[in-house]
């Protein structure tokens, strides 16, 4: 397997992604379209999930084909990101035809980031402006570390960020992941720059510095301090989730895509520690843009695998590519010392 052209989830054809945030907000948006409808499918693995139109995603349901993802910061404010993405979508002419109608298809799926030290005290909520704007900025080529849906995500040691990788496997297939890393836990070796993800990474694209000897992950998540008003038990509960998207260019149906789904959770279990905690929302969408179908259950495993590693060095991208800003509460990777 060799890293694609651009090393981003754009690399499989057809995808677009598209950026928004506000730096006082410290919160973003990121939308994944294409030009047609796709094959889009979920598993969510986290204990404290939030989403929007993701029971549609299940093989039995009608809509076999989706116009958008979404990925938001905001928590269940960030919910109406979609909503934005849906109008600007309306407005393109896209969507589910019903009668004379059409419906854009767009689920979603949000990260708590409320605590990160930016203003919250809007007075309209801010989120279906910036998945719009998103939508209009989706393109083959974007940023990762402190930007859309990664803007005010964080982990157990240092910032989060957004971030993506990809795969071009001997037969051809590529396979692609983005994710917003806002984990409870760790995506760090505990007191060193290393990652977790160090053994998936391909050219020093997280730094270089390679896996740390200890092969025992120490559980490094972290409360929050409560406040003076808070119930007792919920110290923890405020944390974080991080919400991820892998595809193929290979043909598959719903079941495909959620079996892609379903594999590409080990990578997030290999970079981050612990994962899918009782206060993680963590969930992957699976996205199908091919037309070759599957050639039969090897090759589904082949693509399960790529998005696994996919994932995992996702994860490390978005952490490595994080940059520092004002009123931060974490560091970023890039201002640790070993």
């Amino acid at each position: 397997m060799m890293v694609g052209p651009r090393n981003l989830i754009t690399d499989v054809p057809g995808l677009l992604v598209g950026n928004a945030g506000d730096a006082r907000l410290k919160s973003g948006v990121t939308v994944l379209t294409a030009e047609a409808p796709f094959v889009a499918a979920v598993d969510v693995r986290g204990g404290a999930p939030g989403t929007r139109e993701t029971d549609l995603l299940d093989p039995g349901r009608l809509v076999e084909a989706i116009d958008a993802l979404v990925l938001s910061g905001g928590s269940a404010f960030g919910l109406d990101a979609a909503s934005g993405v849906v109008e600007g979508l309306r407005a393109a002419g896209r969507g589910f035809l019903v009668g004379e109608m059409r419906v854009p298809i767009v689920p979603s799926a949000i990260l708590f980031d409320l605590l990160n030290g930016g203003a919250k005290d809007w007075e309209e909520n801010p989120y279906p402006a910036l998945g719009r704007a998103a939508l209009a900025e989706a393109a083959e080529d974007f940023a990762i570390g402190t930007v859309g849906a990664g803007i005010g995500a964080t982990t157990a040691t240092v910032k989060g960020g957004l971030g993506s990788a990809s795969l071009v496997l001997e037969n051809g297939a590529t396979v692609g992941a983005l994710a917003a890393a806002n984990a409870m836990g760790g995506v760090l070796v505990p007191g060193t720059r290393r990652f977790w993800a160090a053994p998936f990474e391909i050219g020093g694209e997280f730094g270089g510095l390679g896996s740390h000897p200890d092969p025992v992950p120490p559980f490094t998540a972290r409360p929050m301090k409560p406040g003076p008003d808070d119930e007792p038990g919920l110290e923890a509960a405020r944390a974080n989730t991080t919400i991820a998207i892998v595809a193929t260019d290979v043909g598959l149906d719903k079941a495909g895509a959620k079996r892609l789904a379903v594999a590409a959770h080990d990578g997030l279990a290999r970079a981050i520690h612990p994962a899918h905690t009782p206060f993680d929302g963590d969930l992957v969408f699976g996205v199908s843009m091919g037309a070759r179908p599957v050639e039969g259950p090897f090759e589904q495993m082949q693509l399960g695998h790529a998005a696994a590693i996919c994932l995992a060095r996702a994860i490390a991208r978005a952490v490595h590519a994080a940059s520092p800003e004002p009123g931060d509460r974490m560091p970023c990777w890039s201002q640790l010392r070993d």
